[in-house]
């Protein structure tokens, strides 16, 4: 940071520094890139993860909360895709349950056989044409397909049909025009942040050869790796390597221009989200996603989260030189299509209490419209330059374990180890051993938790099993309550030590659900970075800087403007 004085080395990077070298380094420390990190630390391979921001902190932290099989891929011709995805939604229900849950999920239809035409021609030629939203019979054949992939022996529940009169009892606030609901089942991912962070840690734990480092970039590469520079100090260090893997992203490209070998791999579009604090809203979806087509094509969503209403997503090119923002035409059109299916709930900008926009790592498309871009993934290897250099892209949240496990895979075979453990039943971090019930989680909790009160529930939430832990340190020092008992000096404390918290906005935006949940005021901010302060070794103009860049993103990016 140029305008305050740099901080002391982390001995994180002091030991790659000093080490100097590596099998792997992974460039990008989204949810792929962790992900792939896990996957080769858990081989037992030395390996750096290197991240220029905070984990998650890019388009994983951007995403619709959601861990689906991707119901309209099928219309892209897109099955292996669509196979892969419900079966890693099945797996992560199973592997993290503490943050992956099921989600059920309504489709208003206004029409029989809209449609029924014109998706051949788009399956065809991935062209968009005239917008036209899919009527029942399209829909209901492209629930029976899904349903063919997405049982999972029958764990989950076939979709389901109800003509106009079930549909208005069972969804009253509902437009009175739509003539069918569809229901069926997908997955929320309730703090995907917290979620990578978990995974993150899975690869830490698993080798002692395995380090992250978050706030530090690669700004070129060496004969035999890549230059990397620590953006707490400004010091730059060489990192050799076996291979070097660019898992960046939107900014793969940008990456690749910095590390000497440009490329034109990717062509991203943004996606756009609100947050509304609106109970009657909260209420009409009576717990369900409600998932549609708007008349302009677009796949829209809206569904409850954290006691608020998520509403999104736009699908626009995008430039990944530029920050996404989400955009007051694209608020206009949120309310516009919340409108169309809920047209008695008024909604107004007085309710939003956080927007989000990120950009989707899609490959670039050139004709093809935004919405047909294929999500699936694919690798890049490019051995001209003594050691390989391999670009990951595409990729989303859903596949994550199965991208990290094909991308580590072709990364063993390029440099000649062999995989020793197979992920597809390890659980991830406070997934393992979880209580899914009521009963169990009280439970566990007395077990566990002894004395921790009304902390259990939301500690719980926060770390599933990890908890323990959390909770043992907690009790081993003086605590006290922050940001209105949502969190607590030793806690925090914890983040700092453990979860590589080194930022203000580490805490509110992705170590905690403070700001999405619009749970965030000016005081509260004052409030953890005086305790974050002695932690890190600010000054008082760090300090200030710190609640200062916290406020800019807030308005600038967010949407959320706090009062003094």
């Amino acid at each position: 940071m140029t305008d305050t004085a740099p901080l002391p080395e982390r001995s994180s990077v002091r030991a790659v520094r000093e080490s100097g070298r590596t099998s792997v380094v992974v460039i990008g420390g989204g949810i792929n890139g962790i992900s792939t990190f896990r996957d080769l630390a858990l081989q037992g391979v030395d390996v750096v993860l290197v991240e220029r921001s905070d984990f998650a902190s890019g388009a994983s932290a951007a995403s619709s909360h959601m861990v689906h099989g991707g119901i309209r891929y099928l219309e892209n011709g897109e099955f292996r895709l669509v196979r892969e995805s419900v079966q890693e939604r099945n797996r992560l229900l199973r592997l993290a349950p503490h943050f992956v849950r099921p989600l059920e999920t309504t489709i208003p239809i206004y029409s029989t056989f809209s449609g029924i035409l014109s998706a051949p021609m788009r399956f065809l030629t991935h062209k968009s044409g005239r917008p036209q939203e899919r009527g029942a019979a399209l829909i209901k054949l492209g629930l029976m397909i899904y349903d063919l992939f997405s049982r999972d022996g029958g764990s989950v529940p076939r979709h389901r049909f109800l003509r106009r009169r079930k549909a208005s009892e069972d969804l009253p606030a509902l437009d009175e025009r739509v003539a069918y609901t569809a229901t069926y089942f997908d997955a929320s991912m309730h703090d995907p942040e917290r979620l990578a962070l978990d995974v993150l840690l899975d690869g830490l734990d698993a080798h002692e050869g395995a380090h992250a480092i978050n706030y530090a970039e690669a700004v070129g590469s060496t004969e035999n790796g890549v230059r990397i520079r620590d953006r707490e100090t400004g010091q730059t260090f060489d990192i050799a390597a076996d291979a070097v893997v660019n898992a960046s992203g939107p900014w793969t490209d940008l990456t690749n221009d910095a590390l000497g070998t440009p490329t034109r791999y990717m062509g991203g579009t943004k996606g756009s989200h609100i947050v509304l604090d609106h109970p009657e809203l909260l209420a009409a979806t009576r717990g369900r996603e409600i998932f549609f087509e708007h008349s302009d094509g677009r796949i829209v969503l809206i569904y409850p989260l954290k006691g608020r209403v998520l509403v999104g997503t736009t699908d626009i090119d995008a430039d990944p030189r530029e920050k996404a923002v989400c955009t007051e035409e694209e608020v206009d059109y949120f309310f516009d299509l919340i409108r169309h299916v809920f047209p008695t709930i008024d909604v107004d900008r007085s309710q939003i209490v956080y927007r989000f926009s990120g950009i989707r790592p899609l490959p670039r498309h050139e004709d093809t419209a935004p919405g047909f871009v294929s999500r699936d993934y694919r690798i890049e290897v490019d051995d001209s330059r003594g050691i390989p250099f391999v670009s990951l892209v595409g990729g989303k949240w859903t596949t994550f374990r199965a991208l990290g496990e094909s991308l580590a895979t072709r990364v063993l075979e390029l440099i000649g180890s062999p995989r020793v453990t197979d992920t597809r039943q390890l659980p991830i971090g406070g997934g393992r051993d979880f209580p899914t019930t009521d009963a169990a989680r009280a439970a566990w909790a007395q077990t566990h938790l002894a004395g921790a009160g009304d902390r259990a529930e939301p500690l719980l939430a926060r770390y599933g099993t990890r908890a323990a832990d959390v909770w043992r340190f907690v009790q081993d020092g003086d605590d006290a309550p922050l940001a209105h008992d949502d969190l607590s000096t030793r806690e925090l404390e914890w983040m700092v030590r453990e979860e590589q918290v080194r930022r203000l906005g580490d805490v509110v935006f992705r170590r905690t659900s403070l700001a999405f949940t619009g749970r965030i005021e000016r005081r509260t901010l004052d409030e953890i970075a005086d305790h974050l302060a002695p932690l890190l070794q600010w000054d008082a103009a760090r300090r200030a800087h710190e609640v200062e860049s916290v406020l800019q993103d807030l308005g600038e990016h967010h949407g959320v403007m706090l009062a003094a």
